[in-house]
């Protein structure tokens, strides 16, 4: 396989004093253009250095992306050590017309990057003197490689999962459902620690799996904005003469994320005479599923007011925001256990959010914590219509809610890559303890 690949311009030489080596394990890395997952691993890449940490990526080839973005190569920190190995999607390469043998694909699409990943991180932990290892979900067999090399080499490893994998695999085959909850308990089993990024996703784990709850090796690490990438955006146009135009940014979903009962709350405002064309704009950036929300909009006879997107880089995409007078947020209780990670940038931004949430879910308590939001059910058309007239009046008048930046500064992920680096030296410390004993 040759030489571990670097990405030219990337120094392997490192100023400053020697830190300890972690072998991060990610499966979307730039150039991929699908996951916001990246960020978190950019973040902690971009951090971890300040703390004592060295971060040493381990990847995959590019060819295993099903979209790239060449230009996000430039997001990643310029010190930072970026190693790829040969990664296959199971769905383009080796099936035909999109039909592959499910055995190829367990526990996930890119099983393929499972042995080489490991050759590779095998060579690097020597290389590096790597003292620990982490490795992300939601692409499985990142957690394989992970589990694999911690197997092979007793070095410490913290697992995260970011969402729970019940939720991830909710709507896949039940081959992959089986194949992914061996691999769940598995890892919570191995992994010196396990990572969530909400706390009610951590207490389901600890109910699932008492015992790694009882030894304290479940913790909760949130997702958060990095403040890098606010400068200089732009704000709102002037608003006299034109529409408010209301933005959601990310993939939607029929079931969890459904915006239909939006879209008939819309219709009936409109019907009623309370807002038309002129008023309010509405795009859905990114949304996935056009074709299903394509024909409930030409059913309520919303082309004029709603506009379906395409995908753009997430530079792109949070200009795009900061230029919005207000955000739109879908999270409903399905996903109640989870917080979308564009959530913190929508607060960094600081626009007004109208939020579809589950009322009881971890999205909504951020939200009132933060402020900043007006919330409401997300399959209530009658709650939403009321919430959202009311949403619409006080963007005119100048009053919609804001949130406190006191509280939207903890949600920082230079904070969560410091959570981390605390979790990296107690694994290594409980490490050296039990071999001199």
């Amino acid at each position: 396989m040759g030489k571990p690949w670097v990405y030219p311009g990337h120094d392997e030489r490192r100023s400053g004093p020697v830190t300890r080596s972690v072998i991060m394990t990610g499966f979307h890395f730039p150039p991929s253009a699908l996951s916001s997952g990246h960020l978190r691993l950019l973040a902690f890449a971009k951090y971890l250095p300040e703390l004592g940490w060295d971060p040493v990526v381990l990847s995959a080839t590019p060819c295993a992306y099903q979209q790239v973005d060449p230009g996000s190569i430039q997001s990643i920190p310029e010190a930072c050590r970026v190693h790829r190995a040969v990664a296959l999607d199971a769905r383009r390469h080796l099936g035909l017309f999109g039909k592959y043998p499910s055995i190829l694909a367990q526990p996930d699409r890119w099983a393929s990057w499972w042995p080489a990943a490991v050759w590779l991180g095998l060579r690097l932990i020597k290389r590096y003197r790597a003292q620990a290892i982490w490795s992300t979900y939601p692409i499985m067999t990142s957690h394989c490689v992970a589990y694999t090399l911690s197997r092979l080499t007793g070095i410490p490893w913290i697992a995260d999962f970011r969402d729970p994998v019940a939720v991830t695999v909710a709507r896949k085959d039940a081959m992959t459902v089986r194949s992914q909850s061996r691999w769940e308990r598995r890892v919570v089993s191995r992994a010196t620690y396990s990572v969530f990024t909400t706390p009610s996703a951590m207490e389901w784990c600890a109910e699932r799996f008492p015992e790694a709850g009882r030894e304290g090796r479940l913790a909760v690490i949130g997702n958060g904005y990095d403040e890098d990438a606010f400068a200089e955006l732009p704000g709102p146009p002037p608003r006299p003469g034109r529409p408010l135009n209301l933005l959601h940014s990310g993939v939607l979903y029929p079931e969890g994320r459904n915006p239909v009962p939006f879209f008939t709350a819309l219709a009936r405002l409109r019907d009623a005479g309370s807002i038309d064309a002129g008023t309010i704009k509405v795009v859905l950036r990114a949304s996935g599923s056009e074709a299903a929300y394509t024909s409930e909009i030409q059913r309520l006879n919303l082309q004029g007011m709603v506009t379906l997107a395409p995908p753009i880089s997430n530079r792109d995409a949070l200009a795009e925001q900061a230029r919005a007078d207000a955000l739109l947020l879908f999270q409903g209780e399905k996903y109640d256990r989870q917080i979308p990670a564009k959530v913190y940038e929508y607060l960094r931004i600081g626009r007004p959010i109208l939020a579809l949430v589950g009322e009881h879910g971890d999205t909504a308590a951020l939200l009132r914590e933060a402020g900043g939001a007006q919330l409401a059910p997300i399959d209530d058309v009658d709650a939403i219509e009321k919430h959202l007239l009311g949403f619409i009046n006080a963007l005119l008048a100048g009053g919609a809610p804001r949130a406190r930046p006191e509280m939207v500064a903890r949600y920082s992920r230079r904070e969560g890559a410091a959570l981390l680096a605390g979790l990296l030296d107690r694994a290594t410390a409980q490490r050296a303890e039990s071999m001199q004993t």
